[in-house]
């Protein structure tokens, strides 16, 4: 097939452009990353987004059979928002259908809900509505929260029990989430592009944990003793804005503490994924949390050109 993934220099979607080149499918890219290096070389060309251009947007999928969309944003900033990331979603869409694109496999998230206030889940459940009323075929994926070398949460919660005296959870901590793999939803992806059939998936891990029961995972995996803490919502918060300032970047927002112990993260669905988080810490332990993962980073390094 000739294919198309969003944000291949970034972190899912470039184990997704890796799979499909893997399994002999033609590759592009589209991007706001297009100064960052390229790591396939001429095996994957990028294209801007043009989302403030559709026509444009649309002549750059002409030809392509699938589309993979991983684009989104965590969180509210300046520079970018949850409207907008919807609002040029619903434009990527458009311009993949008068492209004439066959399939669109949506990476979403666990729980999407159309009547929360919280912006990212009623985003996801908008996006998947529009998607389910464009008239092509789609498969939509569902993960909760995913691992991998880059990821953010994984790293990060090993950075602070490396460096911080005491690690405090959010409330009592007994709220879920089921993390998968990156290479596995990848993996998934690049199957579900070759389909025909409209599904929704549940893209969970093999194992779930409450947050209090991942954080003591990390820890006992990195041979650690930090005491580990329940804190009321507000003054873990107020702890992270702190950190934050330290290391320059968001923590976690409001919105996200909400997600996390509303339970949002978590679904009583068998998992997608086959590999164990536990077992992927204990192969990476000795360099897990050696460095800190920042997302501002990222961000603003595609606002940078």
């Amino acid at each position: 097939m000739k294919t198309a993934v969003t944000g291949a220099f970034g972190y899912s979607g470039r184990y997704i452009a890796a799979r499909l080149l893997q399994a002999g499918h033609s590759v592009m890219t589209l991007t706001n990353s297009l100064r960052r290096q390229n790591p396939f070389g001429d095996k994957v060309r990028a294209f801007p987004f043009h989302f403030d251009q559709p026509g444009r947007l649309r002549e750059s999928l002409e030809g392509v059979d699938a589309l993979i969309n991983t684009y989104w944003v965590r969180f509210d900033h300046k520079l970018f928002s949850h409207n907008e990331a919807v609002a040029n979603t619903k434009i990527l869409f458009q311009a993949a259908k008068e492209a004439g694109v066959g399939r669109i496999v949506h990476v979403s998230i666990t729980n999407p809900d159309l009547h929360s206030d919280l912006p990212y889940f009623h985003g996801k459940a908008e996006l998947e509505s529009a998607l389910e009323g464009l008239g092509l075929s789609y498969c939509i994926l569902r993960p909760a929260v995913l691992f991998g070398k880059e990821d953010v949460l994984i790293n990060n919660i090993a950075w602070s029990l490396r460096r911080l005296p005491v690690f405090g959870v959010f409330g009592s901590g007994d709220y879920r989430l089921q993390p998968i793999y990156v290479d596995d939803l990848a993996a998934a992806a690049v199957e579900k592009a070759g389909g025909d059939s409209n599904e929704i998936v549940n893209a969970i891990g093999p194992e779930t944990f409450t947050y209090r029961g991942l954080v003591e995972t990390i820890r006992d995996a990195l041979g650690l003793k930090r005491p580990i803490i329940g804190v009321p919502p507000r003054l873990g918060y107020w702890g992270c804005r702190l950190v934050g300032l330290w290391v320059r970047d968001v923590l976690i927002t409001r919105q996200e503490i909400r997600g996390l112990m509303e339970g949002r993260l978590h679904v009583d669905a068998p998992p997608l994924g086959a590999t164990k988080l536990t077992e992927w810490i204990a192969r990476h332990r000795d360099g897990l949390g050696r460095h800190y993962t920042s997302e501002m980073a990222r961000r603003l390094d595609r606002f940078s050109e």
